[in-house]
Order: C-alpha cells, then structure tokens, then sequence
C-alpha cells in the first residue's frame, strides 16, 4: 500500500474523524459546527480536522474568521479504486470455486456407491 493510502486509512481509522465526514456529506460546515456534537476541546477537533485535511478527504476555506469545510471527493475515489482490486479478486476467487464445486468428483473403483 503506498503512503497516500496509509495517510487515507489512517485518517479514516479514528471514530470522531468518520464522524466529522459523515457530518460533511450534508453539506459543507464551519469548524465550530463541526466541533458541537464532541464532547472535544475546540484544538482537539481542530486537530482532528487538520489530519482529514492532510490526507485530502476535506478541503478548507476561510469566510471571515470562520474556517469552512467540505468533502473532498476525489480521495474518496482513490479509496474506492483500491477496494475495487480487491472486489475483483474475491469475484475471480469465488468464480474458480464455483466450478469447482460444480464440477462431480472423479470416481475411483474403490469408491462405494
């Protein structure tokens, strides 16, 4: 796995991090709208959005003094693709046991009827 898929997974690997995305997929939301639901300090939700931005799964923009952010889909995708390879191989996989499984066993004289 390269090192863009670790940050990717490592971000997503923490509970509050999901639970911010989840948030994000309404829409995009201030950093203190983000923070409300945790029973977090503001810089412990602040760092937690710093490590989402980091690995690319939000984006940041400022609006006075307030710091927006909102999904940023195309990680998403990478993601998405990686899972994909996997998803192919378990069909393959599963494919070759499925003919196997239908295909009768040869039989031998010693086997009993």
């Amino acid at each position: 796995m390269n090192a863009s898929l670790d940050d990717l997974f490592a971000a997503l690997s923490d509970p509050t991090r999901r639970a911010i995305l989840a948030r994000l997929r309404e829409g995009e939301a201030s950093a203190g709208t983000l923070a409300a639901p945790f029973a977090l300090t503001q810089p412990a939700v602040s760092r937690h959005l710093a490590t989402l931005r980091r690995a690319g799964l939000v984006t940041e923009r400022r609006a006075g003094t307030r710091r927006i952010f909102r999904l940023a889909p195309h990680r998403l995708a990478e993601i998405d693709a990686w899972l994909d390879d996997f998803r192919m191989a378990m069909e393959a996989n599963y494919a070759r046991l499925d003919a196997l499984l239908a295909t009768p066993p040869e039989r031998t004289g010693n086997d009993e009827p």
